[in-house]
């Protein structure tokens, strides 16, 4: 029987199942703090990196290895937030949250079949769909980090307090701010089975083109944005009224008679997927209020597409 006082014996970690189990933990609260699955996967890495990097004694003399993981990664992200702004400056046209994969195709709203990696993907809820992310990328770093911490994952503003390094009473002045630019941004909410047929008659109108039909499917003031990064065609400036947007489709549709359109899930929620020779060239979000697309992000930007075409069944 091998014990911990045998020769050559690597003294076990007891604490590493509960450092590796924070993983999804991170990987969930990054996201939902930088919009990019990418950049979250790089906070993970160097919080972990931080953790590793200190001696034995120094993470035996902490208390609550999750609290401070988490801290650590509240604060990574915090400093990315900040120098985001002036990158996004740079940034060639708009720029839109990187959407999540959820490879699967969805009937009447409800997904079916089993999505990759299901241990390790980002919990998909209503604090990660499109709309939701895009109005978190209206507040301040402060802002967000706060509402995010408190208002999504349940921390007290006293630990929020140390990680945005504020009082606790500024912190919820910041949520509270954060909120009512939520609720401001939020219509009444539209059933998951009605988003989906809704989005499902966008995709049969917008392969039959049939721009009538698309008219009647988008609110008169409906937006389409696209998001291309300067890497491939995408247009630059919102596209305002759902005449144009209409028309704007059909053009599409037009130049790239090849194209395949898949239903599925985007951020929990229905969207579709457009495909030139098995390959995802497009990832579209909507926003429908009551029977109407209120909004439409069009993902075309190759690098914030990588978690669809990895290992991407066809």
């Amino acid at each position: 029987m091998i014990t911990p006082s045998e020769p050559g014996q690597v003294r076990p970690d007891p604490s590493l199942s509960a450092i590796v189990s924070e993983r999804r933990h991170l990987l969930n609260l990054a996201y939902r703090l930088l919009g990019s699955l990418a950049d979250a996967e790089d906070v993970v890495q160097e919080t972990y990196a931080r953790w590793y990097a200190m001696s034995r004694e120094q993470q035996d003399a902490i208390d609550s290895p999750g609290g401070w993981l988490t801290k650590v990664a509240g604060r990574i992200c915090l400093d990315l937030l900040g120098s985001a702004r002036a990158r996004r400056e740079r940034y060639v046209g708009e720029w839109i949250p990187e959407p999540l994969p959820e490879r699967t195709e969805w009937v009447s709203g409800r997904a079916v079949g089993t999505p990759v990696d299901p241990a390790d993907r980002v919990t998909l809820d209503e604090s990660v769909n499109m709309a939701f992310l895009v109005v978190l990328e209206s507040m301040t770093p402060a802002e967000r980090v706060a509402f995010i911490l408190h208002d999504v994952f349940r921390y007290s503003f006293a630990e929020v307090a140390e990680i945005v390094g504020r009082t606790p009473a500024a912190c919820r002045q910041l949520a509270s701010s954060a909120r009512r630019r939520i609720r401001e941004s939020q219509a009444p909410a539209t059933p998951t089975a009605q988003q989906a047929g809704i989005v499902r008659d966008f995709k049969l109108a917008w392969e039959a083109k049939d721009i009538d039909a698309l008219i009647g499917l988008l609110d008169p003031d409906a937006t389409a944005i696209s998001d291309g990064g300067g890497l491939v065609n995408a247009v630059l400036r919102p596209i305002g009224g759902g005449e144009q947007i209409a028309r704007y489709a059909i053009d599409i549709a037009g130049m790239v008679p090849n194209m395949t359109i898949l239903e599925r899930m985007v951020n929990g929620q229905p969207g579709l997927v457009a495909q030139q020779d098995g390959v995802t060239v497009t990832v579209m979000a909507f926003d429908v209020a009551g029977d109407r697309i209120k909004h439409i992000w069009a993902v075309r930007n190759p690098d914030k597409l990588r978690p669809w075409t990895a290992g991407a069944e066809d």
